[in-house]
């Protein structure tokens, strides 16, 4: 089962200095919208290419536009034998909603 992470709890993580790996599935065009800042881009379409990207001793934070396709991308990761990742529940929505930084990076 996909471990959940939610905002409160990922931004904590983060200001303790703790060595997280946030991966933004989102698509390009999504992400012109806003990033959480130092997140990984990595469309979900090129995960199964850039596994090697992906370190297995490292907690790993999927998130997407909501938290649906990053939990479906999680459960990917679990298959290919991943014990470290989290999907951020909500999404990024979750984590603007509670006015967390967000980076807009440029086209």
């Amino acid at each position: 089962m996909l471990n959940e992470i939610d905002s409160e709890s990922l931004q904590q993580r983060l200001t303790a200095g703790e060595s997280l790996l946030l991966v933004d599935i989102r698509s390009p065009g999504e992400r012109l919208q806003g990033t959480i800042p130092d997140a990984l881009p990595m469309p979900m379409h090129t995960i199964p290419l850039r596994l090697s990207e992906l370190p297995k001793t490292q907690d790993v934070v999927l998130y997407c536009h909501s938290g649906a396709r990053s939990y479906h991308a999680g459960t990917y990761l679990l298959q290919q034998g991943y014990d470290r990742v989290f999907n951020l529940r909500g999404g990024i929505i979750a984590w603007a909603r509670h006015g967390f930084p967000i980076e807009h990076p440029s086209a």
